[in-house]
């Protein structure tokens, strides 16, 4: 290939100072660098010919350049002339020479095809082309160091996608929020694997029309009203498969903790209602909700009832189960749930009972949030992290509440740092004020206070890897850790 087109300048100098031979080119007439002391010997040429040596007569366009010693500063180019190139420490031309390299004939202007392929060339294959001349030659050691061009270029490789764990905090918490915010309250998904009724199908027999087109009724009327605090997921391969995240409502022992449910569409469905199995990771948090997963409810002929409280095959819909299940039984005042407690509504003695019941009733719903965040249900695990980002700070206030001696249930502030910056008096009128009903008189018990600090512990920890607000419990946690050292 002829390089007529470009001439190229190559340098090969000996450092007398610090021993190192070095090796540099100049394309175009490019600038010469200044080195301090040292004398470089300079050969030029035009084409695929290279000459690197002592000065020698035997060689083309040969000449000797000096450098002072001002290196930072861009040489003029102009040389300096010097009797004797070999009081610069230049090898002798039969120690290092490479006369075999080129043809003479490939300069003489005639080789069209060889000057096309140069001119399509960019820079990053010239270089390589470049580089590539030298793959023969015994360059002494240190000389491809110091032309980082020859290096051979490796194709860039992806990075893979760093592990959610592994990113720092912000990182983790923008990631957690968009997709809990893409989160859809209602779609589709392609398979349950985990599902409660997976192997439970209609035995191989194909759905009937009007089967397959109430399903789908009920698919539209869930995407359509679904309300803000209740998430579902239906499957393609097995429409009669469902699973639903109910968020417990506020002014309940359940507040802000999820709680998820599998749904079965029966084969003679809507003849008979859906049927339903909670997850409740072992723990019974409700009269109506069984460890066992049992779902007791008048709707789903679990339960006792009569009129609207039944299932009516030509009124009642999915959507009126799981709106049930969350005014019904996820109730402010569950223990009256149990069948004989009712009767006690409205007393000293039941009210009592029913703040005990609430007590542990919220443990229970701690532990099935933790249960939640380390166990998420197949395809709700990003709405589980998100819902818990979000509502960590709450939860975590509502435990330092409950700790103080507030009932459990009671509405918290949801910026209490707001009301302390802005505190205003309220000046109430005694005798406007009703009187408390007996069952304010209701202490929160010790037991209750040792169990939840347990669990307020776990919860900061798990909220906080979640990416949600926690500064100020964990300031707080330092603060007292730091006065009890000191007492």
């Amino acid at each position: 290939m002829s390089n007529c087109s470009t001439e190229e300048r190559y340098i090969f100098f000996h450092c007398s100072k610090s021993d190192s031979l070095f090796f540099f080119s100049l394309l175009n007439g490019g600038t010469s660098w200044k080195l301090p002391g040292c004398q470089l010997e300079a050969s030029t040429y035009s084409g695929s010919e290279l000459s690197i040596g002592q000065s020698s007569s035997k060689q083309k366009n040969k000449e000797v350049v000096d450098y002072d010693m001002e290196w930072q500063e861009k040489d003029s180019g102009k040389a300096m002339e010097t009797s004797d190139p070999e009081d610069y420490g230049m090898m002798d031309e039969d120690d290092l020479m490479y006369d075999d390299y080129y043809d003479d004939g490939d300069c003489d202007g005639n080789d069209d095809d060889d000057d096309l392929e140069y001119d399509v060339m960019d820079s990053v294959a010239y270089d390589q082309f470049l580089a590539a001349k030298f793959d023969s030659m015994d360059l002494p050691p240190g000389v491809e160091v110091t032309v980082p061009w020859l290096a051979p270029k490796e194709p860039e490789q992806p990075q893979p996608e760093m592990p959610i764990s592994y990113r720092p905090k912000n990182e983790i918490e923008h990631v957690i929020e968009r997709k809990f915010r893409a989160f859809k309250q209602f779609d589709t998904v392609p398979e349950f694997p985990d599902h409660h009724f997976l192997s439970k199908n209609c035995a191989g027999k194909k759905p009937s029309k009007d089967w397959v087109k109430r399903v789908q009724q009920d698919w539209k009327l869930l995407e359509k009203d679904l309300p803000d605090t209740i998430m579902v997921r239906a499957c393609e391969d097995r429409i009669d498969l469902l699973r639903a995240a109910i968020v417990g409502p506020d002014g309940t022992p359940y507040h802000n903790g999820l709680f998820f449910f599998d749904i079965q569409f029966p084969c003679d469905y809507p003849h008979n209602p859906p049927k339903a199995h909670y997850h409740s990771g072992g723990l019974r948090l409700n009269p109506n909700l069984y460890q066992c997963g049992k779902v007791c409810l008048s709707l789903l002929n679990t339960w006792s009832g009569s009129g609207c409280e039944k299932w009516n095959s030509k009124t009642s819909t999915m959507l009126q189960v799981l709106v049930s299940i969350q005014a019904l039984v996820l109730n402010e005042k569950p223990y009256f749930n149990e069948p004989g407690y009712a009767s006690s509504a409205n007393t000293p003695t039941g009210e009592r009972n029913s703040l005990m019941y609430n007590e542990n009733t919220f443990l229970l719903s701690c532990k099935t949030m933790l249960y939640s965040l380390r166990n998420p249900p197949k395809h709700f695990e990003d709405y589980v992290a998100g819902h818990f980002q979000e509502h960590g700070g709450i939860i975590l206030r509502a435990c330092k509440a409950y700790m103080e001696g507030v009932i459990v249930g009671s509405k918290i502030p949801d910026d209490e740092e707001e009301k302390e910056e802005n505190p205003q008096e309220v000046v109430e009128d005694p005798k406007s004020k009703p009187p408390p009903p007996a069952s304010y008189s209701f202490r929160t018990s010790d037991n209750f206070k040792t169990t939840l600090a347990k669990l307020y512990e776990d919860l900061l920890m798990e909220f906080t890897v979640k990416g949600a607000d926690t500064d100020k419990f964990l300031a707080e946690k330092r603060k007292d850790r730091q006065a009890a050292s000191s007492t």
